[in-house]
C-alpha cells in the first residue's frame, strides 16, 4: 500500500486548507459561542465540491474516492471540527443513503441538489428512547393507499431543523424485527414535518442538532428508498461508511490539537528553556504523534476495503473506536501542555477538547464499536 498522498490529493488538501483559513477560521469562535449554523458557508463548500465528494459527476458530485474524502475532512476539522461534523453527516448519511439505495428517478430528483450544496441533508435514525437500541424505535409509518403516513419523533439529528430534505427510518413492521423498518425521503415543507428543539451542546456547537417531528406526515410511495422493510439493514451499512467519517473527523481534531501543542511547546519557556525540551512534554507529544498515525492507518485501511467492495464492519469499527478515543486523549494532553492557556477560548485546544467527546458517541458509541468488533472476532473474522 502506498501511504503517500498523490499530487491530486495534495492539491485537494491544500485547496481545502486555503478555503478553511479564509472562510471558516475567522468565524469559528463566534459560531461556537452563538451556536450559529453557517448555512451560507455550507453552500460555499458545495461550490468547492465538498458536499458531494463521493457522488459521481453525472449527479453533480466531485466523483472522488474515500481517500480524498478522508483527506478533506481532516483538513476541515483542523480548523473547525463542528462544521466538519455537518459536512460529514450530509455526505455519508443523507446524500450517500439516497445515492446508494435510491432508484434512478430518486437519484436524479434529490442527489444533484445535495451534492452541489444547494440543499442540506439530514438523516434520522435516533429517537428519544432508542439510540443504540434502534430496533425498538417508536416512530412509525403506515401505508394509506398510494401514500405513507409517518408519526413520531427523531432526536439528536444533525440539521434536524435546517435540512432541506431528510432520510427517515421508521418502523413499518413488528417491534424488534430487523426487517420491520423502512427508509423514506421527506422534504422540508411537507405538511406534518417540522423541526423541534435545538440542543444546547457541550461541543460541536455550530453544527445544528435538533429534533424532527412527524405528525401525520403524508408522503407518496415514490419516496420509499429500496424495498419496504429494508431500512434498518440499509442503515447499518450506511453507518459502516459513517464510521470512516467520524474517524476522519477525530483525526482532524487530533492533528489540530497536536499542531497547536507543538507550536506552543516550542515557544513557551519555563526555567530558562522551551518546555518542548522537558522530557515530560516531549513524551506527551510522541504519544500524540503515534496515536495520530495509528488512527490514519486504521481509517485508510477501512476505506480501502469499502472501495474494493469487501466486508469492513470490523475494520470501520476499529477506525472509529480507536481514532475517537485517541482524539479525546490527544485533546486532553494538548490542554495540559498549554496549561492555563489551554483552558482559554482564545486558544484552539479548548474547543477541540469539547468537540472531541462527540466522536466517542455519535454514529455508534465506543461501547457499540467494541460490540461490533467482538462479534466479528467470535464469528471467526479475526
Amino acid at each position: 500500500m502506498n501511504f503517500e498522498y498523490s499530487e491530486n490529493q495534495n492539491m485537494i488538501a491544500q485547496t481545502v486548507k486555503d478555503f478553511a483559513e479564509k472562510n471558516i477560521r475567522p468565524y469559528v469562535l463566534d459560531w461556537d459561542e452563538t451556536q450559529h449554523f453557517p448555512m451560507e458557508t455550507m453552500h460555499k463548500l458545495g461550490e468547492l465540491g465538498l458536499m458531494g465528494i463521493l457522488i459521481p459527476e453525472e449527479y453533480g458530485g466531485a466523483g472522488l474516492t474515500y481517500n480524498e474524502y478522508i483527506i478533506a475532512l481532516i483538513e476541515l476539522a483542523k480548523v473547525d471540527s463542528a462544521l466538519t461534523l455537518s459536512v460529514a453527516a450530509h455526505n455519508s448519511l443523507c446524500t450517500n443513503h439516497i445515492y446508494k439505495y435510491g432508484n434512478e428517478e430518486q437519484r436524479k430528483k434529490w442527489v444533484p441538489k445535495l451534492a452541489t450544496g444547494e440543499w442540506i441533508g439530514a438523516w434520522g435514525l435516533t429517537e428519544p428512547n432508542t439510540g443504540s437500541d434502534a430496533g425498538r424505535m417508536k416512530c412509525v409509518a403506515h401505508q394509506d393507499g398510494n401514500d405513507w403516513v409517518i408519526n413520531g419523533t427523531k432526536n439528536f439529528i444533525t440539521h434536524g431543523r435546517s435540512g432541506h430534505v431528510a432520510v427517515v427510518i421508521a418502523r413499518t413492521g413488528e417491534l424488534l424485527d430487523s426487517h420491520g423498518m423502512t427508509a423514506f425521503v421527506v422534504e422540508r415543507g411537507t405538511p406534518g414535518f417540522s423541526g423541534g428543539k435545538k440542543e444546547n451542546k457541550l461541543g460541536m456547537r455550530c453544527s445544528e442538532t435538533a429534533e424532527m417531528i412527524f405528525d401525520n406526515c403524508r408522503i407518496p410511495k415514490e419516496n420509499v428508498l429500496g424495498e419496504v422493510g429494508d431500512g434498518f439493514v440499509q442503515s447499518m451499512k450506511i453507518l459502516d461508511g459513517g464510521r470512516i467519517s467520524i474517524a476522519s473527523l477525530a483525526i482532524g481534531i487530533a492533528v489540530g490539537s497536536y499542531e497547536a501543542a507543538v507550536k506552543y511547546a516550542k515557544e513557551r519557556e519555563q526555567f530558562g528553556k522551551p518546555i518542548s525540551e522537558f522530557q515530560a512534554i516531549g513524551f506527551k507529544l510522541a504519544d500524540m504523534a503515534v496515536q495520530i498515525e495509528a488512527s490514519k492507518l486504521l481509517t485508510f485501511q477501512a476505506a480501502d476495503l469499502l472501495m474494493r467492495g469487501e466486508k469492513m464492519a470490523k475494520e470501520s469499527a476499529f477506525a472509529k473506536y480507536y481514532a475517537s478515543e485517541a482524539c479525546c486523549r490527544i485533546a486532553n494532553d494538548a490542554v495540559q501542555i498549554l496549561g492555563g492557556y489551554g483552558y482559554i477560548k482564545d486558544f484552539p485546544v479548548e474547543k477541540f477538547y469539547r468537540d472531541a467527546k462527540l466522536c466517542t458517541i455519535g454514529e455508534g458509541t465506543s461501547e457499540i464499536q467494541k460490540l461490533v468488533i467482538s462479534r466479528e472476532i467470535l464469528k471467526g473474522n479475526i
